[in-house]
């Protein structure tokens, strides 16, 4: 059973704006510092925003700062990122992650040891 479950990547145009949501099990939300990370073709993955497990602590790419927002509800288990302004360049697919026990807001990828499957984003110009 998939742990994390992400949705609402879609085709946008340029100057959209997109919200994308990480459903996770109760368990892993609630012990865990969570993510957003892309990857475009022939491109690694890279950090987007991270948010702390107490949602008090968040941390961005500096290029997306301001653009992309990060949170979290712990009612539903759910992270969120809402992305602002869309580019081309923002064109990839997104993954959710979680670093169960983390302190802070984590930047590494390898420090997650939970990833969605990914939500693919399209952003026509």
């Amino acid at each position: 059973q998939a742990q994390l479950v992400e949705s609402g990547g879609r085709l946008v145009q340029a100057g959209d704006s997109l919200r994308l949501s990480c459903e996770a099990s109760e368990r892993l939300f609630r012990s865990s510092a969570m993510a957003w990370f892309r990857q475009a073709p022939g491109k690694e993955r890279e950090f987007v925003a991270g948010i702390s497990s107490t949602g008090r602590s968040t941390d961005y790419k500096d290029a997306l700062r301001g653009r992309f927002i990060i949170s979290r509800d712990a009612a539903k288990n759910t992270v969120y990122l809402q992305m602002n302004s869309l580019k081309p360049e923002d064109m990839a697919v997104y993954y959710c992650a979680a670093a169960q026990a983390a302190l802070g807001t984590p930047t590494h990828r390898n420090l997650y040891n939970f990833w969605g499957q990914g939500t693919q984003v399209a952003v026509s110009s």
